[in-house]
């Protein structure tokens, strides 16, 4: 894969744009996603989709990947959390996707390797990538090697940064430490003015939601049902990152 000044090979760089509905599943398509990764709740930082959800995504024609997280906040899990994380992975193989997103940390942000070894042992056979509780590791160096160790295909991270663009030197440096063992994915703020320089520090995969802010209003905002602002994803911002990589 070319990078930097001379050009990247748009042909090799996925796209992956999480969606957590249904017309933002068929947005995401249209703009010429190659992954999916299929949540509820993006507002809270996504949580595991419905297994209808899951059922319609199936058939969408690309990969498409299950958040699995039962709550939003931390990545602490209780042990009833765990069950339910164990029957969620095991929804989203029977409905036929192709992987889940999985994390687990400990109470001092390591990642909980007991309890990722028994989430990826239910996952035997789907892809795996280890979600954003990764930014929140101590030390993201060690947090890599357990990665490829417990067999994940890629890291979703932003560098331990708000932003992808802010962390991009971390970033670089995992690329570097990872040497093609494990693919290093920057997602937070991924837009089409950064996506060239995301992909210069030797990345093939990006992660963003391609979504704009929509104002919604009435009775349902009214009573509670929901926020006032919302972002839906935007079949045209998902060609931008796409021609901002040509």
């Amino acid at each position: 894969m070319g990078t930097g000044r001379m050009g990247i090979d748009a042909a090799r760089v996925t796209i992956e744009v999480c969606v957590d509905c249904s017309a933002g599943l068929a947005a995401a398509i249209s703009g010429g996603a190659d992954r999916i990764e299929l949540c509820s709740a993006l507002a809270l930082g996504g949580l595991t989709p419905s297994p209808g959800l899951m059922a319609e995504a199936a058939g969408c024609g690309v990969p498409v990947l299950a958040m699995i997280r039962p709550r939003a906040g931390g990545f602490v899990w209780s042990e009833a959390e765990v069950r339910g994380m164990l029957a969620d992975i095991t929804a989203a193989r029977a409905t036929g996707l192709a992987g889940v997103v999985l994390g687990a940390s400990l109470p001092d942000g390591q990642l909980d390797q007991a309890v990722l070894r028994r989430l990826v042992t239910a996952a035997a056979g789907l892809d795996l990538t280890l979600h954003r509780c990764f930014d929140l590791t101590p030390d993201m160096g060690a947090a890599l090697e357990v990665a490829v160790s417990l067999g994940f295909r890629r890291i979703l991270t932003s560098g331990g940064e708000a932003t992808a663009a802010a962390g991009a030197s971390r970033i670089a440096a995992l690329v570097a430490q990872a040497q093609g063992r494990i693919s290093v994915m920057p997602g937070a703020g991924v837009s089409p003015a950064n996506a060239a320089m995301l992909m210069a520090l030797g990345v093939s995969e990006l992660h963003g939601s391609c979504s704009v802010a929509v104002q919604t209003q009435g009775r349902a905002v009214d009573l509670g049902f929901g926020p006032a602002e919302q972002r839906r994803t935007d079949a045209d911002r998902v060609r931008a990152l796409r021609h901002a990589l040509e």
